[in-house]
């Protein structure tokens, strides 16, 4: 089980931008593996009779296509409420010295993980315009950091 972190907020930096999308793309990895994983796995048990090659293209069953999709959403979201309300960090945020936790410096709750990680999409898809916030923030917190009241910070190089 992993410890609480301490609640230093005041004394740690926020992390900057180009840490969090390095973060976030060591992370993809993890998750792209999961879904391939699962995708593989559904397809074991659904059987071949839900895709077929048409026109030289590969159909999918609608139904299953969304199932399929559902699944990767309920993944992804896992992975990170998981990772975020039980030690503040991804293995990607590991690497990079950085936590996502409550503002008072304490683990996330998982209405705040499942918050942060619903706003966290838009934010990035909308040409990152909700990370690019953390620049005109007073306090360098992105958009989904605003909205679900967490910060991300920069842990020095003796702690990981």
């Amino acid at each position: 089980m992993l410890n609480q972190p301490e609640p230093v907020t005041a004394s740690l930096p926020t992390a900057g931008l180009i840490r969090r999308l390095a973060a976030l793309l060591y992370d993809a990895f993890l998750v792209l593996a999961i879904w391939i994983t699962l995708g593989f796995a559904a397809q074991l048990i659904a059987g071949a009779g839900t895709n077929q090659v048409i026109d030289g293209r590969v159909e999918t069953d609608p139904l299953f296509g969304l199932l399929l999709f559902a699944l990767m959403c309920a993944s992804a979201a896992a992975f990170y409420v998981w990772f975020w309300t039980r030690g503040g960090q991804t293995l990607g945020m590991v690497a990079w010295r950085i936590r996502a936790q409550s503002r008072d410096g304490n683990l996330m709750t998982v209405r705040q993980a499942l918050l942060r990680f619903l706003c966290a999409w838009p934010a990035f898809f909308l040409f990152g315009l909700g990370y690019l916030w953390l620049y005109f923030d007073p306090e360098g917190d992105a958009a989904h950091d605003r909205l679900s009241r967490t910060r991300v910070v920069l842990l020095p190089r003796r702690q990981r």
